[in-house]
């Protein structure tokens, strides 16, 4: 209560709008001091909250208003603005895997990294509003943990500069609903009350709590409510996770209820008194007296605290991997008999460190009217002084290409935090490179690679930004999508080189016979495929080139580039061929060899023709049929088809006498 003679001037009224009552305090900052000269507690004549939700807003409105009104009234002054928490207990979790597929000839980069972490909070997200049922509110981020990167598959510490084909992350990502925050702000906009500082009831508590300077330390803050059991935790100097355990004080409650048949507003004293008396009276619901000792009520609650205890050390070791080195308990249900022993045993921690902590602990505090005992007031407290302490407002409002939001400030916000409440899509923040296509030449593996598209672009209040840039109140955030790179485009003649030309006897010859892709003839314009096959049939000595171009003349000797050479000589593009002709001379030497050739011709029939193949040195093919028959493969009527003896042909297959072959568009 308070004793009068306060200045409203640079006060805060903080109000702990909680499942049982609700606690309004005034106070001040004084240099370092937190100063209290006023406070109002209510209870809620019903059950208007459960678990620290409000489910009636009128009757807490009306509690609200009442609390105010008093406030008002002793210190003859008109409240207006408020500091409000909002219950820890509404906070969830979730734990997903994500990866993408990256280019494996590139660096992993930081932007590579944020955007699969978004991707990750974003699937996070997605999986707890698939919980949801159509009746409850919609959940954001306030923050998250990477518990591993991968790399192709595998446990790394840092993504960062390597390269490889897949990358992916472990997230545990902290969630808050809507629907906490928005009746929160409906009660106290009911009582004409503007929010000028809104904070999450673990963060106050663990604020006034546990002061910076022991942060370095692994400490828990454990506040058994009445529905919930929140959890904090610190090491390396942060607050590094939150947690909840649905299961506290309530429990207990029902528990005594169940076992002396009294309704719940009578079990609930009872639980209540264990505390502060050894015997305790009352009458059950069919009227009959009761005189038990807290010993004796103790042993009918026993199994249930010892639950209690086991479910709050599990929770504080799954969030911090380990036991910490010391537990802080707040909250009503805290102060349960035997319920930080059982703490202490389960944590395998000396139960010296497991310590009830109340406002008489509390450092920099100092009481102007009747002092509020306890650790069921760390939390009403907390949520005042830490609207002194944080400089910068709890809610930040921002705008994401047009659209304003409200980040919650539990943490350094940046652009990152703005994209995920939006949902923006984070695979839009990566350029893709166009699809690449890979195609064989004569057995030989090629790749052409697509254009590499522009990433993404990101102006705050219209200057180059980064997913990693701060965030102030009242930022503009402009995102300009990634591009994706042009898919490979090619042509065969892109490609492969349609013509090699040489100079025989002055005109031009070219030495490429036929290119084919997949078995047809196709034309230089053909855009290739991934996967295409690219055949090349080339002309590859002076003897191959003499018969494809029928060259029958007699001669005396062949020159290319002004060289005499013989008909083995291999040509390539450029060369000039010159032949001296004239009568041949009639040597023994020639003549064997006119008649070695002579015994290697072959006959074959060509669609019902005999064709007759002269001999050479080496065995005939396939493509050498085209030699000797009518039919342009340059100008395409179909689809090519090529037979040898009933069997699909290749270029290269060997022909020898009596084989039928058959030839014709389709």
């Amino acid at each position: 209560m308070s004793k009068g003679g306060n200045k409203m001037e640079d006060v805060i009224f903080s109000l702990d709008i909680g499942t049982r009552n609700v606690v309004g305090v005034l106070a001040r900052m004084e240099e370092d001091t937190y100063k209290v000269f006023d406070y109002e507690i209510m209870e809620h004549p019903d059950r208007a909250m459960y678990d620290g939700q409000i489910h009636d807003i009128e009757k807490v409105s009306k509690v609200v208003k009442i609390v105010k009104e008093r406030l008002e009234e002793r210190n003859n002054a008109s409240l207006n603005h408020v500091s409000i928490a909002a219950a820890g207990r509404a906070l969830k979790t979730q734990k997903v895997f994500i990866e993408n597929e990256v280019d494996s000839t590139m660096a992993i980069d930081s932007s590579l990294i944020n955007s699969l972490e978004l991707q990750g909070i974003q699937m996070a997200q997605k999986e707890l509003d698939n919980t949801c049922s159509d009746t409850e509110s919609k959940y954001y981020c306030v923050g998250y943990t990477v518990v591993n990167y991968y790399l192709d598959e595998s446990v790394i510490g840092n993504l960062k500069g390597h390269k490889g084909n897949r990358i992916g992350a472990e997230v545990l990502a902290t969630f808050l609903p809507h629907i906490v925050v928005d009746s929160l702000y409906t009660v106290v906009h009911n009582v004409d009350l503007e929010v000028t500082s809104l904070t999450l009831e673990p963060i106050a508590a663990i604020n006034i709590a546990i002061p910076p300077k022991f942060r370095l330390l692994n400490l828990a803050l454990v506040d058994v409510g009445a529905g919930t059991s929140d959890i904090a935790i610190t090491k390396g100097g942060a607050i590094t996770s939150y947690a909840m355990v649905s299961f506290a004080g309530d429990k207990i409650t029902e528990v005594i209820s169940q076992a002396y048949l009294l309704d719940f507003i009578t079990a609930e004293k009872v639980k209540i008194d264990l505390t502060s008396k050894d015997y305790h009276k009352f009458r059950d619901i069919v009227g009959m007296e009761h005189d038990i000792s807290t010993d004796e009520i103790i042993l009918k609650t026993d199994e249930i605290i010892k639950e209690l205890s086991e479910r709050v050390a599990e929770k504080v070791i799954e969030y911090n991997g380990k036991s910490p080195s010391a537990v802080f308990c707040i909250g009503g249900g805290s102060q349960i008999p035997k319920f930080t022993e059982y703490l202490s045993e389960k944590l395998e921690i000396p139960k010296e460190r497991v310590v009830l902590r109340g406002t008489e602990a509390l450092e920099n505090l100092e009481f102007l009217c009747d002092e509020l005992k306890g650790p069921e007031f760390i939390t009403p407290l907390g949520i005042g002084y830490t609207a002194y302490k944080d400089k910068e407002q709890d809610f930040l409002k921002v705008n994401v290409n047009g659209k304003s939001i409200r980040l919650f400030n539990s943490k350094e916000l940046s652009v990152s935090d703005a994209l995920i409440l939006v949902g923006f899509n984070a695979r839009k923040l990566i350029a893709k490179k166009g699809k690449s296509i890979s195609v064989e030449v004569k057995g030989e593996r090629k790749v052409i690679h697509g254009d590499y598209g522009e990433p993404a672009k990101i102006y705050v209040n219209g200057k180059p930004a980064s997913l990693d840039t701060k965030l102030y109140n009242g930022d503009n955030i402009i995102i300009e999508e990634a591009t994706h790179g042009k898919d490979a485009v090619l042509q065969l003649k892109d490609i492969v080189n349609m013509e090699e030309l040489i100079t025989f006897n002055g005109e031009k010859r070219n030495l490429i016979k036929l290119v084919s892709v997949n078995g047809k003839i196709v034309s230089n314009d053909y855009l290739l495929k991934d996967k295409d096959k690219i055949d090349i049939v080339r002309i590859d000595n002076i003897r191959e080139f003499l018969k494809t171009y029928s060259v029958n003349a007699n001669y005396n000797e062949i020159y290319v580039n002004n060289r005499l050479v013989n008909e083995d000589f291999i040509l390539k593009k450029d060369d000039v061929i010159e032949i001296e002709t004239g009568k041949i001379a009639q040597r023994e030497e020639l003549k064997k060899i006119k008649v070695e050739k002579e015994s290697n011709d072959i006959e074959v029939n060509v669609n019902g023709s005999i064709i007759k193949l002269k001999g050479s040195n080496k065995e005939p093919i396939f493509v050498e049929i085209f030699n000797y028959i009518d039919f342009d493969i340059k100008k395409p009527n179909g689809i090519l088809v090529l037979k040898l003896n009933g069997e699909r042909a290749n270029y290269t297959d060997i022909l020898k006498t009596g084989d039928n072959i058959e030839i014709f568009w389709r």
